[in-house]
């Protein structure tokens, strides 16, 4: 139990319970964290270079957030989602007003990314749907992407370890291409342009392939093949989303505005579930003319979450962090860059403070390491031994990578130290 002051160790069996499926091991357990550490049980400090689940982008223990989540909660605990309350209305209006895209005026809050993505691929086929258009509901996705774990999100998604298992009973959704948007086009004209409901991608991939940039000109050319087939575009901003990348949106580094883009994580800073789902009028007009709706989930725009939403968004803004996300991103990738040279390590790349550390077991052949070693959560787990949290990324198909993802508050000897142990972590798993 918590003391004033200090929480006692706990046992082990206690954390260990705390496992759904049992896996023999015990979790970590964290008893604070401030700034960029994490401190688990015993005092061992951790540097959070994965920003958990690169979700976290203001930095652990600000105590005006956890002020706002408290006022919020002793004004009212739970009203139904349709309805408004002040953190509800505070921050649909913050959205607008100083972070979306003009184009993209209409709001709707949920709980997290899974359920961002979920809700924004029913808009899509409920659009065309109240539009008279019902035969358009295939949603296309990327061969290598992750959006999520609802069945839906898990369909669209091409994340081979998470779809298994699963597969059989996935909807078919349409597969293209990672990199080439003429492959993109032959997937339309195979299938029927007008089947298709909409095409999704996250502007920078993420867990399924570790910081993965689009060439140059690929979200133009997608964006100009939606339009000339009427297929609406989303944009799964729920990792690159709120400063990651160095920018509002990673897709704001192309110039594109989707027809529907979605958020999670950085939204809220990481203190509490929180997801968005933002569309332009021209998406939700056909449903409003039928008299039709979105159904919410039950804790669909909580207000304690909101009110978070609220906090972690002024901090980003009076702190200037989404540009310090951009130029702390270009130290880290350069501190970083080195790794390259390492013979198991093939790709170091990344966008803001979001980065990619690629592993192979043959650098000369390019050959991956079998998806069976789990190499890249080998490595993870030898750096967190040693001090330092990244995220492992890779689908089973992509190889295997690591993620570097960290509060935008990262200092510069925090950057060195997390170089220093993930290249003593990938040599010692990997070998040199």
């Amino acid at each position: 139990m918590a003391i004033a002051g200090k929480n006692l160790p706990m046992e082990d069996h206690r954390a260990a319970s705390f496992q759904f499926i049992p896996s023999g091991g015990v979790p970590p357990v964290v008893e604070k964290a401030e700034g960029c550490t994490l401190y688990f049980d015993g005092g061992r400090e951790v540097i959070d270079a994965g920003g958990g689940a690169v979700a976290v982008n203001i930095g652990h223990g600000r105590t005006e957030v956890a002020a706002a989540v408290a006022h919020a909660t002793q004004r009212v605990s739970y009203v139904v989602p349709p309805w408004v309350t002040e953190e509800r209305i505070a921050l649909v209006e913050t959205l607008r007003e100083r972070w979306l895209p003009p184009e993209l005026s209409q709001v709707a809050l949920v709980s997290g990314g899974s359920e961002s993505v979920d809700s924004a691929i029913r808009l899509a086929i409920s659009h065309h749907t109240s539009a008279g258009r019902p035969e358009r509901w295939k949603v296309i996705g990327r061969e290598t992407s992750y959006h999520g774990t609802t069945m839906t999100t898990l369909a669209v998604g091409g994340h081979r370890s998470r779809r298994s298992g699963f597969d059989h009973i996935l909807t078919d959704f349409p597969k293209m291409p990672v990199a080439d948007a003429e492959g993109l086009e032959k997937v339309i004209e195979s299938e029927d342009p007008d089947t298709i409901a909409a095409v999704i991608a996250e502007p920078v991939i993420g867990a399924a392939a570790g910081a993965v940039l689009p060439p140059d000109d690929w979200w133009t050319d997608v964006r100009e093949i939606c339009d000339a087939h009427g297929i609406l575009l989303i944009a799964d901003e729920v990792m690159t989303g709120f400063g990651r990348t160095g920018r509002k949106f990673g897709i704001d580094h192309w110039g594109v505005v989707p027809d529907i883009m979605v958020g999670g994580k950085g939204l809220s800073g990481g203190y509490a579930p929180l997801g968005g789902v933002f569309a332009s009028e021209k998406v939700v007009a056909p449903i409003a003319e039928a008299d039709s709706g979105m159904m919410f989930f039950t804790f669909s725009a909580h207000s304690a979450a909101c009110a978070a939403g609220v906090a972690a968004l002024k901090i980003l803004e009076d702190e200037d962090l989404v540009s310090a996300s951009a130029t702390k991103g270009a130290e880290f990738l350069a501190l970083l860059s080195p790794l390259g040279e390492h013979p198991h390590v093939s790709d170091v790349r990344g966008l803001g403070l979001m980065i990619g550390i690629e592993l192979v077991e043959d650098k000369e052949l390019g050959r991956p390491y079998s998806p069976t070693t789990g190499m890249a959560g080998q490595v993870v787990g030898e750096a967190l031994r040693r001090g330092v949290w990244v995220y492992p990324a890779g689908d089973g198909n992509a190889p295997d990578a690591l993620l570097v993802g960290p509060p935008f508050t990262i200092t510069t000897a925090e950057m060195e130290t997390t170089v220093k142990v993930v290249g003593e972590a990938i040599s010692a798993v990997c070998g040199d």
